[in-house]
């Protein structure tokens, strides 16, 4: 069935992979970003542009109704949008923790409440968070990236339960190591604010390190035909893993302890 699907975050990297290929499968696909120029070739393919800031109430707002009143209806919301402040916890502005907070946790929480009531009058519709194995430990350096993806993963929990009765499913897709420009500006900003300083040793090894294993990642495809699955099943699972390391890292995080994940971690940035 041809389904109404709204995609944050879709001006590069998974999110325009998204859409290209649910737009390939007949669906009705917009896709939302600040950058609107980014998103050209996706609008000359067939999808839908929305000039969206998940950080700004009225675009979201605008943006949601927009679709609602062109179509009828909305059917699959993926929350894409996201990005990683990287920075030893110590160094990080908060204003910068913030805006990685509200980008990553508050956007996406607006935004399923303002799908929620027409996805209810349906009695149907899908949420789909794009978080992180990162939602299930935390790396050195990376502090409130991990602060975010472990929130929208406890969201995403209470969430799937209050909403079932309505007919609205919510799904958790947990990445690994994924190709992208989002580890290169990670790292960037790594180095800039913790380059400099007492975590300048740790954050040169974990910079290196991102670097050197750039080539082991993953294609955006590998995510793209999870999240496929969690529209396309009668009944989705509650979380979808995939990527470079995904499955490994998660299996270790289950049976080690805090201090034998902190040995592991460490023994790579020493």
């Amino acid at each position: 069935m041809k389904k109404v699907i709204l995609i944050t975050g879709a001006s590069a990297g998974m999110g325009k992979e998204f859409a290209k290929e649910l737009l390939k499968d007949g669906h009705i696909v917009y896709g939302a970003a600040r950058r609107m120029d980014k998103m050209e070739d996706i609008r000359l393919l067939g999808v839908k542009l929305l000039e969206m800031d998940v950080t700004n109430e009225a675009s979201m707002f605008s943006g949601v109704d927009a679709i609602i009143k062109a179509e009828g209806r909305i059917d699959v919301l993926i929350n894409n949008a996201g990005f990683g402040s990287y920075g030893a916890i110590e160094d990080v502005p908060i204003a910068d923790a913030k805006y990685q907070l509200d980008v990553n946790v508050f956007g996406a929480a607006r935004l399923s409440q303002l799908v929620i009531p027409q996805m209810r009058k349906q009695q149907f519709g899908r949420i789909i968070n794009i978080s992180s194995i990162g939602g299930k430990f935390a790396m050195p350096l990376g502090g409130w990236y991990h602060a975010s993806k472990f929130a929208l993963e406890a969201l995403s929990d209470a969430l799937r339960n209050e909403v079932k009765p309505f007919g609205i499913d919510v799904v958790v897709i947990e990445p690994g190591g994924v190709k992208s420009e989002w580890s290169d500006i990670a790292m960037e900003n790594l180095v800039k604010i913790s380059g400099n300083g007492m975590y300048r040793k740790m954050a040169e090894k974990l910079a290196g390190i991102s670097k050197t294993q750039g080539h082991r990642v993953a294609e955006p495809e590998v995510i793209t035909k999870l999240v496929k699955k969690a529209i396309e099943a009668k009944n989705p699972k509650t979380r979808y893993v995939g990527g470079f390391a995904a499955k490994p890292l998660l299996f270790l995080r289950k049976i080690l302890s805090d201090r034998m994940m902190d040995k592991l971690f460490m023994s790579q940035l020493r």
